[in-house]
């Protein structure tokens, strides 16, 4: 019996504690900005900016997935940016992947660099080379997106603790239950929970955890000040999302560790990129720090022509941005300026039966 498993009952249990008898068992979608506030404002909620059951209730979900105080935010993105906002100031360096999810370096080039944060970049294999002197903050992305290249987070997190910096890890790609980055010496995780965590492609949603008081204070504030916080109902999808996430998750992953074995022996593919094969450059660090081989699956196909018919021609495969959705989909992601192949996909692996999304992989492929 796992940690994952023993986290994954409790949560579905987690809306009966301390509930009153007779009160409702689902979790209340509360629709407010305002809360009736006489007298002396201390110790109750006062404004929605600061305050929601709803996003509250959630968060306290996150929070037992991520063993940690977890704060909830709109998007993903809006908790990468608290997590930077909140270690780093003018004269700072930051470090960020530069094969990682492109727009944490363009909010980083675009935003923090103007504010006198130097920001440097280093690619995810060679990522721990040149140690982490002088860094304020190390933002870390394992495995990496679109590339799915795979970094050590013991050993990294452990050299930016030593040089005395703040490491920020993105645990998008795996979730809390294919990774703990906390457990692994994080200081921060950060993820987007548009992914699989909401799973089903209608909520906007993201959060940051983490286990030290200050750090998860700095993070709070930056949202009470600056205004980035979750809508009621976006929260309330999202908490009833995090029930199923076990089950999605695993079916997901068994299903891509399927799929990818049989396209890494297809004649039509080349440099196949999942970390749950042993043929993978990221495996043996793989093994150690993740619980699965992920979702997600990166491969070549001979050219942008040849990808974009096989996104036309495969009807189980939804050719979208984004990923860990119910449904498989799959995007050409040179399209965006990555730093990939014109011919690279970037495939995520949803709930259909795997010999029925098999064999529709295989037909699209085949013509």
């Amino acid at each position: 019996m796992s940690g994952d498993e023993v986290r994954a009952a409790r949560l579905l249990h987690l809306g009966v504690e301390g509930l009153s008898k007779g009160a409702a068992r689902s979790l209340p979608l509360v629709q407010t900005s305002t809360f009736h506030l006489p007298g002396d404002p201390a110790g109750v909620p006062g404004y929605g900016r600061m305050n929601n059951p709803t996003w509250e209730a959630t968060e306290k979900a996150l929070a037992l997935l991520e063993d940690a105080p977890t704060r909830l935010f709109p998007s993903g993105m809006a908790a990468i940016a608290a997590a930077l906002f909140a270690t780093l100031k003018a004269g700072d360096r930051l470090l960020l992947p530069s094969d990682g999810y492109y727009t944490t370096r363009l909010l980083a080039e675009d935003f923090l660099a103007p504010f006198g944060v130097t920001v440097e970049t280093r690619g995810s294999a060679t990522f721990a080379e040149g140690g982490f002197d002088g860094f304020a903050v190390v933002f870390i992305e394992t495995p990496s997106n679109p590339g799915l290249d795979v970094i050590d987070l013991a050993a990294t997190c452990a050299a930016v603790r030593a040089s005395g910096g703040v490491s920020i890890v993105d645990n998008t790609t795996m979730t809390a239950l294919g990774q703990r980055p906390l457990d692994l010496g994080a200081d921060i995780v950060v993820a987007s929970d548009t992914k699989a965590p909401a799973g089903h492609s209608d909520v906007l949603a993201g959060h940051v955890a983490s286990r030290d008081p200050a750090l998860i204070d700095r993070m709070t504030l930056w949202r009470k000040l600056s205004g980035p916080i979750p809508g009621p109902q976006e929260a309330w999808l999202l908490h009833r999302s995090l029930e199923t996430l076990e089950v999605r998750f695993e079916r997901m992953c068994a299903s891509a560790h399927v799929i990818a074995e049989r396209l890494a022996a297809h004649s039509a593919v080349a440099n196949l990129r999942y970390p749950g094969l042993p043929t993978d450059p990221g495996h043996p660090v793989a093994r150690r720090q993740m619980t699965t081989g992920g979702f997600l699956i990166g491969f070549d196909l001979a050219d942008e022509a040849t990808a974009e018919a096989f996104l036309a021609d495969c009807p189980l495969i939804d050719p979208t941005t984004s990923f860990g959705g119910t449904h498989s989909s799959a995007e050409r992601r040179a399209r965006w300026g990555d730093a990939v192949a014109p011919g690279f996909l970037r495939l995520s692996i949803g709930l259909e039966p795997v010999e029925v999304l098999w064999t529709a992989i295989d037909a699209a492929l085949a013509r």
